[in-house]
């Protein structure tokens, strides 16, 4: 029996030219794009994870497909590692999903233009750790939020702006009562409050966060916790001081001081809000100035629902979070809540011994 000749994969049948093996990597990232829009990803994660793949390519300076794994070695154990975990994550997934394309729909082509065999760098040893948790972020207590609320209100009596820092209070207000994330409350037009439905009214947030770059996820979050009472005094009281037209379609609820180029009311940008309690915070408490941000804001309001008496189910509809974990990351319980549950139980378990005796 004769034996057959064993071809080495690694040899390039035909070497293609510069010129072609550019063009070849335009049609995979353009293929890849294509790919991922149409299993339904939002167009910004797209573009995020693109944005990933253009940044390893840039320090790589060659087609990522030559990447070894001693290059992924160096880029994640030399070049990154001092970045935050988030970004580690995200580059690792992104080159992982390129790879896995590109040994889908593109590992003939690639052998026979170059001779190379599709195999991603990342492997089981140099592979990012660790989980990419939310930080951990412990909000102020109730006493010390209501304190900032009501020295911030005492300002706009004599503040040099009364319309923006009336806005900006509002929205503020909105994120501690029901959760709202700011780019959440920058989208909502004057037609989203919903003041017939429910028993208190509600808010159509259109532009909630997706899940898993789902793209915007709708839901209706009623005007609890005061909530309803902050908007009728911001829409009768401020919303008019910036001189919108409320019978125009797309009016938003939250203006900017600028006009559109048509002189309509332009809309507010997340940075004015952010800026805006930034401030208030270190005006009126002075020990969260540099901590208090709005997604604080946002475990702030979850907190206190559940203190009050709400269940995990309910939080986690009002917040849009899609699953309960993350509802659980959310709520931090009182202080002593821990502790008066143990001494509850004992003081239970004493009765039930006392009956025995």
């Amino acid at each position: 029996m004769a034996l057959a000749v064993v071809r080495d994969l690694n040899e390039a049948r035909s070497p293609a030219s510069e010129e072609e093996l550019a063009d070849f990597e335009t049609d995979v990232l353009a293929g890849l794009v294509l790919a991922r829009s149409s299993a339904g990803l939002a167009d910004g994660t797209i573009r995020k994870e693109v944005g990933q793949l253009e940044q390893i390519r840039s320090w790589f300076g060659r087609p990522l497909w030559e990447m070894q794994s001693a290059d992924a070695d160096n880029y994640f154990g030399r070049v990154l590692r001092t970045s935050p975990s988030g970004t580690r994550h995200a580059r690792a997934q992104a080159l992982e999903v390129y790879f896995t394309f590109l040994e889908l729909r593109f590992q003939a082509e690639l052998h026979r233009m170059t001779g190379r065999v599709v195999s991603c760098p990342l492997d089981e040893m140099n592979r990012p750790r660790g989980r990419k948790d939310a930080k951990l972020r412990i909000p102020p207590s109730e006493g010390q939020v209501k304190a900032m609320f009501t020295g911030w209100a005492g300002e706009l009596a004599t503040c040099r702006k009364f319309a923006p820092t009336a806005r900006n209070y509002a929205a503020a207000r909105l994120m501690s009562e029901v959760g709202l994330r700011v780019n959440e409350l920058r989208h909502l037009d004057l037609a989203d409050v919903k003041w017939d439905l429910g028993r208190f009214g509600k808010l159509h947030v259109r532009i909630g966060k997706g899940a898993r770059g789902s793209g915007p996820r709708e839901r209706m979050v009623p005007l609890i916790n005061d909530a309803g009472r902050t908007l009728r005094w911001y829409i009768e009281d401020v919303w008019g001081q910036f001189e919108g037209d409320h019978t125009r379609p797309g009016a938003p609820l939250f203006p900017s001081e600028r006009k559109a180029r048509d002189g309509s009311c332009a809309r507010v940008g997340a940075d004015p809000l952010r800026t805006g309690l930034a401030e208030a915070a270190a005006a009126f408490l002075p020990d969260w100035s540099d901590t208090l941000t709005p997604h604080v804001l946002r475990h702030f309001c979850a907190s206190q629902l559940y203190l009050h008496g709400m269940d995990l189910v309910a939080i986690q509809e009002t917040l849009g979070h899609a699953w309960i974990a993350t509802t659980m990351k959310y709520v931090h319980v009182h202080r002593s809540r821990i502790e008066d549950a143990w001494a509850e139980g004992q003081r239970r378990a004493a009765q039930r011994l006392r009956g025995l005796v």
